[in-house]
């Protein structure tokens, strides 16, 4: 007999996790568990999916569903066939991106996401909103991650051994640095 790995009360739900997951790190992965314990499926959307090349968004909408895919499907803890992915662009009017979602992507009962803004959005909309457990919250930042390979710190260790594969791929250390070398100037003058 196959074993649930997931609660009985869950076997009908879908959930939301929602990020921009520019990259993909362990901290993520650690909340597709714990949103993979509550649910029976999941829907991982990869938002501002529209945005790359940028300091904040330096990866494609494209690499990134392919560092969760590659994560997800080498993750013995995982049953990736439970989870979709899907890229969501931004909307322009925060009050219409959550309707925007849901145009996107299937029919979905809860929300995990620590973002205070993207509960407030749902949370406002009557839609149930859980916050997953934070894991090594300071060290996995991708923030933090993204300066880390800016300065060539050792950052292989914060994210699955398929997103750094993806990004030696793609030259995404060098890509990082040209923005960085780019931005910088015209952040230092915008003070």
């Amino acid at each position: 007999m196959f074993k649930l790995r997931y609660h009985a009360q869950a076997i009908l739900t879908t959930g939301l996790f929602i990020g921009r997951f520019q990259p993909f790190h362990l901290g993520h992965l650690a909340t597709v568990r714990f949103a993979l314990n509550h649910v029976r499926y999941l829907v991982i959307v990869v938002g501002s999916a529209q945005k790359s090349h940028e300091a904040r968004n330096p990866f494609t909408a494209g690499e990134r569903i392919q560092m969760i895919k590659l994560s997800l499907d080498s993750d013995a803890k995982i049953e990736s066939n439970r989870v979709l992915i899907i890229p969501v662009p931004d909307a322009d009017i925060h009050r219409l991106w959550t309707h925007q979602v849901d145009m996107l992507v299937p029919k979905y009962d809860v929300v995990f996401t620590n973002d205070p803004f993207s509960s407030l959005l749902f949370h406002e909309r009557g839609i149930k909103v859980v916050q997953a457990p934070l894991v090594r919250r300071k060290e996995l930042a991708a923030t933090e991650i993204r300066k880390k390979m800016i300065l060539g710190e050792d950052w292989n260790k914060l994210v699955p051994k398929q997103v750094a594969a993806v990004i030696k791929e793609i030259n995404g250390l060098e890509r990082l640095r040209e923005i960085e070398r780019k931005e910088l100037p015209a952040r230092k003058g915008n003070h």
